[in-house]
């Protein structure tokens, strides 16, 4: 027979074989339990960040700047929203606005337009201080422009107002940058034709902070093109051009012996060369500032002769 303290052992593991699987089960249970509890916030919280995500992001413009740059946010859910496109226009920038009067013919001058409304600027012209003219490399290109911080003289709701740069305003080195030589270097400013910068303020204000930035063209029509010259030097002017606006690049090719040729920019949007053009179907490539190149097949006929007007396809 056992001894009696065999039995009590017998007995001790026999109930702790019957007690223990509940108490396992309990207790995992309930750390199970303890674990929920800390997920619950983590759960919460990536709901509600993807929430604002599924717009974009939380400056409510789908990830980019205007400028076009991006945003990088991690995202915890994979990407299932469409990005708005990229905007093709710039940031905005601070500069002042001043007018002056003329007419058709002289809003057009260092850009080597000749009629600003036959040419399809309308009265939205400016002439661009030296920086922004950039040596005349910005003719052509298109600004919507705000008046800002004077209420005094800004017109009720702050209109836009779209212009083209068309002319220079040269700088006034004999007068101080804030008192009359509003063009001179490092300025960024705009010398508005009076028709147009009537919409925007109001005409005792004389000059007016603004705010711009650089915009899209938008054309009627396509690219125009006239050479001016003789057989040995040939002068081509080009405008009516939409997207940037502002070329940075021309060339010329003949159907017949001219090869590609560049054009070399002699002042504002008038190019010159001293190819042989004549008797050739020409086309041309044509280079812009966004970095955007259009080729135009056989623009001018072989028939054509000087100071004739041929039209390409637009940029769209």
């Amino acid at each position: 027979m056992a001894s009696p303290i065999l039995k009590v052992l017998l007995a001790t593991l026999l109930i702790l074989a019957l007690v223990l699987p509940d108490y396992v089960s309990d207790a995992t249970d309930q750390h199970r339990g303890k674990n929920k509890k800390h997920q619950q916030p983590w759960k919460k919280n990536h709901k509600r960040n993807w929430k604002w995500r599924k717009g974009g992001n939380r400056h409510g413009h789908g990830g980019r700047h205007r400028n076009g740059g991006r945003h990088r946010h991690r995202r915890t859910q994979p990407k299932t929203y469409n990005e708005s496109p990229r905007t093709p226009t710039g940031g905005w920038k601070k500069a002042h606005a001043t007018f002056y009067e003329g007419n058709a013919n002289t809003f057009g001058g260092a850009c080597g337009y000749e009629d600003v409304n036959k040419e399809g600027f309308g009265i939205g012209t400016a002439a661009l201080s030296t920086v922004l003219f950039n040596n005349g490399a910005s003719c052509g290109a298109c600004f919507e422009i705000k008046c800002c911080d004077s209420p005094q003289w800004c017109k009720p709701g702050k209109p836009s107002l779209f212009v083209t740069g068309t002319n220079l305003c040269p700088p006034n080195f004999q007068q101080d940058s804030n008192n009359g030589g509003w063009c001179n270097p490092p300025r960024e400013h705009f010398d508005i034709a009076y028709p147009a910068f009537s919409q925007i303020a109001e005409y005792k204000a004389g000059i007016v902070p603004v705010k711009y930035r650089r915009v899209p063209c938008k054309k009627q029509g396509g690219i125009r093109f006239l050479i001016t010259g003789n057989s040995y030097y040939h002068m081509v002017s080009v405008w009516n051009v939409g997207g940037a606006g502002d070329i940075s690049s021309l060339e010329v090719k003949g159907d017949n012996k001219l090869p590609w040729t560049k054009l070399k920019r002699n002042w504002g949007q008038k190019w010159q060369t001293d190819a042989k053009l004549c008797g050739e179907a020409l086309t041309f490539k044509v280079g812009l500032s966004d970095g955007k190149v259009v080729i135009l097949p056989h623009v001018f006929p072989k028939t054509w002769t000087f100071s004739q007007t041929f039209e390409g396809k637009n940029v769209g």
